[in-house]
């Protein structure tokens, strides 16, 4: 087993501050051992270290003057185009649920967690908006608009919806706390309901449109029609008290008045809903798991779907995929699998069965640690165990590497380190998903959709 530089310190930091303490002597005990070349972590203490790693990119890791996560981190320091200080709607956005998740396990305490909160929040209020909804990137120092493309320089309503997940689940947590949690909660609920989810339906047709820019207008021209990683944005669009959009919009946009709807099977699952009009095939796994970081799947469903059978298929596919590995890349097999959007061999690709160039990205098989716990603890162990400093840095698991380019980049990106932390705490607790699925306006705008959850009654 290949050493791993940070393992002392990060065991150390969970032993002084879990959430657990009559458990410090165990992960004291821990230590030792592994120090020592004895016993190796337990699969529960590896999760847990796997879960503060990961969160201290959203911690220590944060840009300066908004609190937010930086878009990227490059431990080898090589930044395009002065990316360092760019920050990131949907990576902020899951990177505030990081934190709650930071806070419920004792990674930092409550008072520094609704510290850093109101940060992100005080900043948010004065960033750029249009129409309610944050751009893609702003510059962290100043909260101006920074271009994601020469056009896509206003508002970005999917990266707005990740946000507005994670602010959800914020006032939740602190909406029964402190004065000062509770103001919090209030500034909270004020942010997500400015969004004006009406107005990216481009003119009250029935489809939400992803961008809109002060500039160029709707010529962007990117209708928001499932099945991929949107879906979450068609709920809280439903789901707004001040700027609700009609079910129609749900049901003839996303859902293409039920030709979202799939008939096909995958090595002997079923792929329940068409990814965008890709009949019979299944995506990169980050659409099984962006909308679903507070939405809950499990027991949830409607006219078109079972989303616990969907996204749980959708995983074990991709997983007998890299076990035939059609293509022979090296690594793949029942302890590396998972193809996702991250950094690739050449730039950047949303890995899939459809798109695959032998790389893997742990985010994939970590993030579906609810759908596939034993199967997801394979790939960790495998990882931290086999593969070690290769694949394991500072803020925990590198974005992506390929065993058979040789290729093991000391990089992160906010987008698949959010994801990480918070569903493997929504496997071990249900955290976020009790938070978002306990919020009224949500119960609300999931029975407008015609939605049913036999685990959170509607």
């Amino acid at each position: 087993m290949e050493k791993h530089p940070y393992l002392l310190i990060s065991l150390l930091l969970i032993t002084l501050f879990g959430s657990v303490t009559s458990c410090n002597s165990e992960k004291r005990q821990e230590v030792e051992q592994t120090e020592q070349g004895q016993d190796p972590l337990s699969n529960d203490s590896l999760l847990t270290l796997v879960q503060q790693q990961t969160f201290q990119y959203f911690w220590d890791g944060a840009e300066e003057t908004s609190g937010l996560a930086r878009e990227r981190i490059h431990i080898d320091g090589d930044y395009p185009q002065d990316d360092y200080n760019v920050v990131t709607t949907g990576g902020g956005g899951f990177g505030v649920m990081a934190i709650l998740v930071g806070i419920d396990r004792g990674f930092v305490t409550r008072q520094e967690g609704v510290e850093r909160l109101i940060k992100i929040v005080n900043y948010l209020e004065k960033a750029d908006r249009f129409h309610g909804a944050w751009p893609h990137w702003l510059h962290g120092p100043t909260g101006k608009v920074k271009p994601f493309g020469t056009k896509d320089n206003g508002g970005d309503l999917v990266e707005t919806a990740f946000m507005a997940q994670g602010l959800i689940c914020v006032r939740e947590y602190f909406a029964q706390g402190s004065e000062q949690e509770q103001l919090l909660a209030k500034k909270v609920d004020k942010l997500w309901k400015d969004i004006d989810w009406n107005w990216y339906r481009k003119g009250n047709q029935d489809v939400l449109y992803w961008h809109w820019s002060p500039n160029y207008g709707w010529e962007m021209n990117f209708p928001l029609e499932g099945y991929n990683e949107c879906l979450i944005t068609y709920v809280l669009a439903a789901s707004s008290p001040t700027h609700g959009v009609p079910a129609s919009t749900y049901h003839k946009g996303w859902a293409r008045n039920g030709k979202i709807v799939s008939n096909a099977e995958q090595y002997g699952y079923k792929v329940v809903l068409n990814h965008n009009y890709h009949e019979g095939s299944v995506g990169p796994l980050f659409w099984a798991q962006y909308s679903y970081l507070g939405l809950d799947p499990e027991g949830l469903s409607d006219q078109y779907a079972d989303y616990w059978e969907l996204n749980r298929n959708h995983t074990l596919i991709q997983r007998e995929y890299c076990i035939e590995n059609p293509k022979g890349f090296k690594g793949y097999g029942k302890n590396a699998w998972g193809l996702t959007a991250s950094y690739s061999v050449n730039g950047y690709a949303a890995h899939s069965p459809k798109e695959d160039h032998g790389v893997i990205t742990p985010t994939a098989a970590l993030s579906s640690y609810p759908y596939t716990p034993e199967y997801s603890m394979d790939v960790i162990r495998h990882l931290y165990d086999s593969l070690g400093s290769k694949v394991w840095g500072k803020y925990g698991f590198y974005d992506a590497y390929s065993e058979t380019d040789n290729w093991f980049p000391q990089r992160y990106l906010a987008i698949d380190q959010g994801p990480i932390p918070v569903m493997i705490e929504n496997e071990r607790t249900g955290l976020l998903w009790k938070l978002f699925m306990g919020a009224p306006e949500i119960k609300d705008g999931l029975k407008k959709l015609g939605f049913k959850s036999t685990k959170h009654p509607l």
